[in-house]
């Protein structure tokens, strides 16, 4: 039930009171003239009759629709307190709710059944039969929540929720492969899920927020209801389209033959298109849902066993000399599959090189938070990773010990041997933290971390620092609808994808901050957008003398910049650039590509005007953002001629209706 939006049943017209509005003075006795005239009407007798119809009809139904409006109101409170037990991951809390909002749902349809003489009434039939088709979707949608219920309750110790699980016996890795044995009995419950949604979709649907005129109180109901529906579509198409995943998840955890996947550490302090530089990779082997790491090790060694390499693109020879193209500059592309498809490319000729099942890439995030969850202390590799603040960065200890393991200069008096023997482990310190993080979590109490943890890696997820490309195609698709495959997706409307690349080989990631503006400026049938990037780095450059050995993290970010908007945009004009701003088509996108460099204690400001090939329709017009992988909370605002209309914390991809 998370994600729906609350609904102020307090505004509805189907469950209202009825205001009465007070006669006239001439009506009232006062005037002895008025009384005649009042008289005079009863006299009529077809009047009198109409009129006392019409009193005896509201008599009749005011009573009725108290009791609508009493049990709406109980129903909305037994709805809340679900919500809350899900929010608080107590399945059988939940469950038991579940059940009392489906008893005060029924009691409401008893209460608006006896009004039903309202769906033969003009007008007022528009509001019954609204009534009507929300509380048959909302029966819908409880069924659908208690087959998601009944199929996760087994698990709940599995998942780490509150509540008795049926694999509580045994070591943590038992629970974990007869959780993983079972789930093939219990995925076909989907289609069940999906039939109830779509169900719950066709009546909702049915529901016209047009019959809420935008004054008072109604204009909110027109807007819930409007925003229910996109959720209610929006929760059915998801179902849908992640379906293919989740039929294939026992398959995809190993629960009939072992599977492998190739895991890339992605580092997002020295940011490139796909989320981060590529600095080492683990093998790791799923057998019934247990992880096994079979191998770990930095990108160097890997790319060192890479036969036939071909040549480097113009930008890796310019700004990083180097003349053919490394596994670990493979991912320029900011599509994550397209990426994947090159790296792969070279991967299949690397000596060291396994079949694998597919490619996961995750950056430091997702180590920060993990480590943070597992009471902020994991020890790897002969020393105690923490998130604690380290003043030297101003960053987790974790991010700034790994950063001083991977790219401290080593001394120029080391023998060939040794430097060899150094660099072989240096960077595999990624993966031996993996694997000492996975088993701290194994070997832990699942009712203290394991909900915390899977609640933590989908909000990774949905924030792009885990992405996946799957060999299976179906079960790519289901990645696909949980956004979980970075991917350039195709938009009716307005558009904007800004993708950065830090070339500079420093950390600067680390201490550079950006916000961004959009402005449309409407003349017309005529939209010129202007968006303006600003960068900031308020820290000190680092020592970067190699002579000295000193860390070098904080440099002039040297960002090769890609700002993807609406095929067919054509650029007015553009300042900030270091060079002249390319234009090219790309993705189903028109680009424009610029270097900014940004130097610390300094800021850069990168502006680019063009006309959009497209015009408001009906005063509105789509916008989706998309988030680069890697990139962590920046400052969006979105104005039109001059009027704010948005401004947020950019976390995941963002869709917007911006009005004139």
């Amino acid at each position: 039930m998370e994600g729906f939006e609350k609904i102020d049943i307090k505004a509805s017209p189907s469950v209202a009171k009825t205001d009465f509005v007070q006669a006239p003075a001439k009506f009232r006795g006062s005037d002895p003239q008025a009384n005649t005239n009042f008289k005079s009407i009863f006299k009529k007798k077809p009047a009198v009759i109409v009129f006392l119809v019409i009193i005896v009809f509201l008599l009749v139904l005011i009573f009725p629709a108290m009791a609508v409006y009493k049990s709406a109101k109980l129903t909305y409170v037994q709805a809340q307190g679900t919500l809350s037990a899900a929010k608080q991951q107590n399945i059988a809390l939940a469950s038991t709710n579940l059940e009392q909002t489906r008893k005060a749902l029924t009691q409401t349809q008893k209460e608006l059944n006896a009004i039903a003489i309202l769906k033969w009434v003009p007008i007022a039939a528009w509001y019954f039969n609204d009534a009507d088709h929300m509380v048959k979707a909302g029966f819908h949608g409880l069924d659908a929540a208690r087959v998601l219920i009944d199929s996760i309750e087994p698990y709940a110790d599995v998942l780490g929720l509150k509540g008795q699980g049926s694999f509580v016996g045994g070591t943590a890795e038992d629970r974990i492969q007869t959780a993983v044995a079972t789930m093939s009995k219990v995925t076909p419950k989907i289609d069940d899920i999906e039939k109830n949604l779509l169900l719950a979709k066709e009546e909702v649907d049915k529901v016209n927020p047009n019959h809420y005129p935008p004054v008072f109180a109604l204009a909110k109901v027109r807007n819930d209801l409007r925003s229910l529906q996109k959720t209610v579509d929006g929760a059915a198409v998801f179902i849908s389209e992640a379906k293919p995943l989740i039929k294939v998840l026992p398959d995809l955890l190993g629960a009939n033959k072992e599977k492998k996947y190739l895991v890339l550490f992605q580092n997002d302090k020295e940011l490139r298109p796909t989320g981060g530089f590529i600095t080492a990779y683990s093998i790791f082997r799923l057998s019934k849902g247990v992880i096994h790491v079979e191998r770990s090790d930095n990108i160097y060694n890997l790319d060192n066993t890479v036969t036939g390499k071909p040549k480097a693109p113009a930008v890796i020879t310019e700004y990083l000399k180097v003349p053919t193209l490394n596994l670990r500059d493979s991912n320029l592309s900011p599509d994550f599959i397209d990426s994947m498809k090159t790296f792969n490319s070279l991967y299949e000729n690397a000596r060291a090189g396994v079949l694998v099942d597919g490619i996961i890439a995750v950056d430091t995030s997702v180590l920060v938070s993990t480590i943070k969850i597992l009471d902020d202390s994991v020890f790897a590799a002969g020393q105690t990773f923490t998130t604690k603040v380290d003043p030297r960065c101003d960053c987790p200890q974790v991010i700034y010990a790994l950063e001083a393991n991977i790219s401290t200069p080593l001394s120029l008096d080391l023998r060939i041997s040794d430097l060899a023997a150094i660099q072989a482990g240096r960077k595999a310190i990624i993966g031996d933290l993996m694997y000492a993080i996975m088993d701290k979590a194994l070997k832990s109490s699942p009712k203290i971390y394991w909900g915390p943890l899977f609640q933590d890696i989908a909000t990774k997820i949905t924030e792009k620092h885990i992405l996946f490309a799957l060999n299976d195609t179906g079960a790519q698709k289901g990645i696909s609808a949980i956004n979980a495959d970075g991917r350039i997706k195709d938009f009716d409307g307005d558009y904007l994808h800004i993708n950065e690349a830090n070339l500079g080989g420093a950390k600067s990631n680390l201490f550079v901050s950006k916000s961004v503006s959009q402005e449309y400026k409407v003349q017309g049938d005529e939209i010129t957008k202007t968006v303006t990037i600003n960068w900031k780095n308020p820290y000190a450059m680092s020592d970067c003398n190699l002579e000295r050995g000193n860390l070098c993290l904080n440099a002039p970010f040297k960002a090769w910049v890609r700002v993807y908007v609406p095929k067919g945009s054509t650029l007015v004009d553009s300042s900030g650039s270091e060079t002249k701003v390319r234009i090219y088509d790309e993705l189903g996108k028109t680009v424009y590509e610029a270097f900014v460099l940004i130097r610390p204690k300094s800021s850069a400001t990168l502006t680019l005007s063009y006309k959009l090939p497209i015009e408001f329709e009906k005063g509105t017009l789509p916008l989706l953002i998309q988030k680069q992988p890697g990139t962590y909370s920046e400052n969006y605002e979105v104005l039109v001629n001059g009027s704010k209309k948005a401004e947020f914390s950019f976390l995941t991809d963002k869709k917007l209706k911006i009005s004139k």
